[in-house]
């Protein structure tokens, strides 16, 4: 078994694409639209999906927006540098919510970001695999 997608349902689908492609990165590999069940999917990821996982963009057609609740916690990127990350993303135009530095209560140095649906992303910066 491994882990295929991560769903997101999303309120304006244009906008959660240029979020995920323009500010974080990741390529757009496959769209599909249902019109019997009134939803389009958009698979995105910065690999091919035979090759790790992606995220699963739903929207379904006339939603706006979702309660996001309160059992999400969020999905997490591996970086080289989360600093720079946080600067590149806010150079984008993305929303930093957490700035990079050591998490509490450990060493790893973390940051949050957010995309435009309110759904928290964490940047984990890599250890030195040297």
């Amino acid at each position: 078994m491994r882990i295929l997608h991560t769903m997101l349902r999303v309120g304006d689908l244009e906008r959660s694409i240029a979020f995920y492609t323009e500010v974080l990165g990741m390529r757009l590999l496959r769209r599909s639209d249902y019109p019997d069940g009134q939803f389009t999917l958009a698979f995105l990821g910065f690999q091919d999906e035979a090759d790790g996982a992606v995220i699963e963009l739903t929207y379904n057609w006339g939603v706006t927006s979702y309660a996001l609740g309160t059992a999400y916690g969020h999905i997490a990127l591996e970086v080289p540098d989360a600093y720079a990350a946080c600067a590149e993303i806010k150079a984008r135009g993305g929303k930093v919510t957490r700035e990079a530095g050591p998490m509490k209560h450990g060493s790893t140095v973390i940051a949050f970001v957010e995309d435009p649906d309110g759904y928290k992303v964490e940047l984990i910066q890599a250890k030195n695999r040297g």
